[in-house]
C-alpha cells in the first residue's frame, strides 16, 4: 500500500495538486486514507465514500452516476443506498477479474481527479499483474 501514497502523491504533486486519497476493501470498507497538505476539506468526506462506492458496484463512480441520472437504469440509486457517492474519481480495482477493493481520489477537478485515480489504478494493474 505504500506504493500507492508514494505513486499517488508523486503524481499529485507533478499536476500541482493536494488531495486526499482512501483505498476500500472488496466490500467497501475503508482501509487506508491519506490527505496530502491542504486538499480541500470536502474531499476528505468524499474520497471514502468514492472508493465505497467504487468496490460495491464494480465501476468507476462517473459510470454509476451516469446510470443514477433521472431515467436511466439505477435512477436514484444514492436515495435508497446513502452511501453511494456520484462524484467523478472512484476507481474498482480488480486481481485476476474478481473485485478486491476500490480507490477514491479527490481535490482536484474531475479530470484531476479521474487522471490521479487511472494513474493509481496502473500502478495496482502493474504490482499485481
Amino acid at each position: 500500500m505504500s506504493k500507492f501514497f508514494g505513486e499517488t502523491g508523486k503524481r499529485s504533486r507533478e499536476i500541482g495538486i493536494d488531495i486526499s486519497f482512501a483505498v476500500s476493501d472488496e466490500n467497501g470498507l475503508l482501509r487506508v486514507y491519506h490527505r496530502y497538505g491542504e486538499a480541500l476539506v470536502l474531499s476528505i468526506t468524499l474520497v471514502s465514500g468514492k472508493a465505497y462506492t467504487a468496490a460495491v458496484t464494480q465501476c468507476k463512480t462517473k459510470d454509476v452516476a451516469s446510470c443514477a441520472a433521472e431515467g436511466a437504469s439505477l435512477m436514484a440509486i444514492q436515495a435508497n443506498a446513502p452511501r453511494i457517492t456520484l462524484v467523478a474519481g472512484g476507481y474498482p480495482l480488480f486481481v485476476n477479474g474478481k473485485i478486491a477493493g476500490g480507490i477514491g481520489v479527490g481535490g482536484g477537478t474531475e479530470e484531476q481527479d479521474c487522471a490521479i485515480a487511472e494513474y493509481v489504478v496502473s500502478v495496482f494493474d502493474k504490482l499485481v499483474g
